[in-house]
């Protein structure tokens, strides 16, 4: 039959395990073998999918990199006459180590090392790999290039290939765009490339841009669940667009299948390469240079912005995003706790719950991973531990919580344990100073480890990225899990995902509902102090260190934005006027910051021996991620620019 110009192509998202190069080369083969069964003719894996994209410094490694490179060998075999992209690292003649998409077929073995390599954000690239200038004879093989594909049958399939590897593809001129402007009609993108909220779609939209502005097929085969949560996770989100529509997808966290297969038409793509005559005038820029000149423009007052300032930059304004953003934030924060709990095989997981937002949305994304992975959820151990400050409405509220979720209660109260200390120590027990306070959070902390080696379990953190951000947590205390799922949610999203779920149990599970909705309106406390003469919660967080709505403004404008104190300063103001944020006094503002910025840098030492934990948005604080600081790094600089700004409304 004739073929009518179509390739059948796909994108595969194997289950990788990390650094397991035998295993992973022989599920790369066995998916070859059904693709065969389905007359696939070009198949995509993943970014390196030999090795795992997550090895860190085992890419360092003789041991891995002489495996990798050992394992081309046998799937260039069992590929046959299936053309197979794949991923390795592999060292170049001169020692560098480059990270590599192969293409085998036939007795063919062509190289195409990554061009862009990042260093950005949670991306660390440039410690292991080096970019691609378009160096020949780095390797044995044939390197870069176009590659055209024919068939036995009919000869010439109307395909030229060009290939690029993940970030090559979010640049402003990507490789594949010299490709395409030199004949190529298909790209394949070999990608490694982590969840965050809104990424998939993002993802989508590039993908399908790409595929249209370069009037080409796109094959986009990304990395699955298989790579290491440790600051991470990974979906397997593929795409298979045609010219800026997306023809197939394989949607994020969906492992009914490890691959996604479709018929390209390469006929179409070439006829709309002859109609939009256009498409090949960008050679003309190569012969002419660009020319700048300046010009000057009218200064403008900015005192009334016209434009929006998110007063919550971290949730969005409507309801349906902010469901939407819920939706997505539980899905990653589950998927990443399910690979943890498969990979150390953990038979149970302990979790701390205190009857506060943060252990509670810990509890409640352990119980989706647990019906996830379809067990019980009595193996789920919530662990209620009273103390000194622990009020009867917050340990009332733990105890309904466990039980609505229908998971194993175990109360254990540490008040006997931390006086026995306080006493060794000589500690007045009146005496309510950190020693007070932090003895009991060690003692916790102690119960958790030691009852999570007595079931083979797991415990989970709950500390949450607003708390890391000012260092309020105990050091060498709640600051120590095993896993964090909390760790880059900050504590304003906190309370709209507790009230996600209690909005999704409501129909369902109506006192769960309710349970959540008081925990949301419990005020925030780390119960260590004993409680006001009426039984109520004394010991408030926002009392001591001011509002969690102006600490999470700072965050998100400091970290991903990385503007000036005035700058915030003047953004808050904006964000009060416009009515996206609360209202503050300029005297509140002030001193909120001034505790953000001493706590911030005063107690990084905290953060960078935090525990695993799942990246979800665009600002985390993991020292193995986006944010890398010396403990010691002084706050002046910031302390003084607040001081000045203090002055100037002071003269105002």
């Amino acid at each position: 039959m004739e073929d009518f110009g179509f390739l059948r192509v796909a994108a595969v998202s194997p289950e990788v395990c990390v650094a397991d190069v035998e295993k992973n080369t022989r599920v790369i083969c066995n998916t070859i073998d059904e693709l065969k069964e389905q007359s696939v003719q070009l198949a995509v894996f993943p970014e390196l999918c030999i090795t795992g994209y997550t090895c860190a410094d085992l890419f360092f490694q003789d041991e891995l990199l002489a495996s990798a490179k050992k394992s081309l060998l046998k799937i260039l075999l069992h590929a046959d006459k299936i053309a197979v992209l794949v991923g390795l690292p592999l060292k170049a003649m001169n020692g560098v180590l480059y990270n590599c998409a192969a293409l085998l077929c036939g007795k063919t073995i062509r190289i195409y090392p990554k061009t862009f390599v990042p260093n950005y954000a949670e991306f660390y690239e440039k410690r292991w790999f080096t970019s691609y200038a378009g160096e020949q004879g780095l390797f044995e093989y044939e390197t870069g290039g176009l590659v055209k594909l024919d068939t036995e049958a009919n000869g010439f399939t109307g395909a030229i290939l060009g290939c690029e590897i993940c970030e090559d593809a979010w640049v402003s001129v990507s490789p594949s765009a010299i490709s395409c402007l030199n004949g190529a009609n298909v790209i394949a993108n070999l990608s490694a490339g982590n969840e965050l909220i809104g990424k998939s779609s993002y993802r989508k939209n590039l993908i399908s841009i790409n595929s249209a502005k370069n009037i080409c097929a796109y094959i986009y085969a990304n990395a699955g669940v298989g790579e290491s949560t440790q600051d991470l996770v990974f979906s397997g989100h593929s795409i298979i667009c045609e010219n800026g529509s997306v023809l197939k997808e394989k949607n994020p966290f969906d492992e009914s299948s490890s691959y996604i297969i479709c018929d390209i038409d390469l006929q179409k793509i070439n006829y709309e390469r002859r109609r939009t005559e256009t498409f090949g005038q960008p050679n003309l820029l190569k012969k002419s240079e660009l020319k700048f000149e300046e010009i000057t423009v009218a200064s403008t007052d900015f005192a009334s912005l016209k434009r929006k300032v998110e007063g919550k930059p971290f949730v969005p304004s409507s309801a349906a995003e902010c469901k939407q953003r819920c939706e997505e934030i539980s899905r990653l924060q589950a998927w990443a706790l399910v690979k943890r709990i498969s990979h150390v095989n953990a038979k149970t997981v302990v979790v701390g719950i205190s009857g506060g937002l943060d252990s509670t949305l810990a509890l409640l994304v352990c119980c989706q991973a647990f019906d996830i992975l379809k067990k019980d959820r009595k193996e789920i151990h919530a662990i209620t531990m009273p103390g000194f400050g622990t009020t009867g409405r917050t340990y009332e509220n733990a105890k309904k919580l466990a039980l609505c979720c229908g998971v194993t209660l175990v109360e254990i109260s540490i008040k006997e344990c931390a006086k026995k200390h306080l006493e060794d120590l000589n500690h007045p027990l009146d005496l309510y100073d950190t020693t007070y306070e932090n003895a009991q959070a060690r003692e916790r902390t102690q119960v958790l480890f030691d009852y999570a080696n007595m079931h083979s379990g797991l415990v989970l953190g709950t500390g949450d990225l607003s708390e890391l951000a000012l260092g309020w947590c105990t050091y060498n205390g709640d600051q120590m899990s095993n896993y964090s799922v909390n760790s880059s949610i900050p504590k304003t999203l906190v309370r709209y995902l507790v009230n996600f779920y209690a909005e999704e149990s409501q129909e369902k599970n109506r006192v769960l509902s309710k349970t959540l909705n008081d925990i949301i309106s419990t005020p925030v406390s780390p119960e260590l102090l004993p409680p006001d003469k009426d039984g109520n919660i004394a010991q408030k967080t926002e009392n001591s260190i001011g509002s969690y709505l102006l600490h999470d403004f700072f965050i998100y404008n400091t970290l991903r934005n990385g503007f000036s104190p005035k700058k915030i300063f003047f953004l808050a103001k904006a964000a009060i006027s416009q009515g996206s944020l609360e209202k503050f006094s300029d005297e509140a503002i002030i001193k909120t910051m001034k505790t953000f910025y001493n706590r911030f840098f005063s107690q990084q030492f905290k953060r960078s021996c935090m525990s695993d934990g799942v990246k979800v948005g665009s600002v985390s604080l993991s020292p193995r991620g986006d944010w890398r600081m010396p403990s010691d790094a002084s706050a002046k600089l910031w302390l003084d620019a607040v001081e000045e700004l203090e002055k100037e409304i002071l003269k105002s």
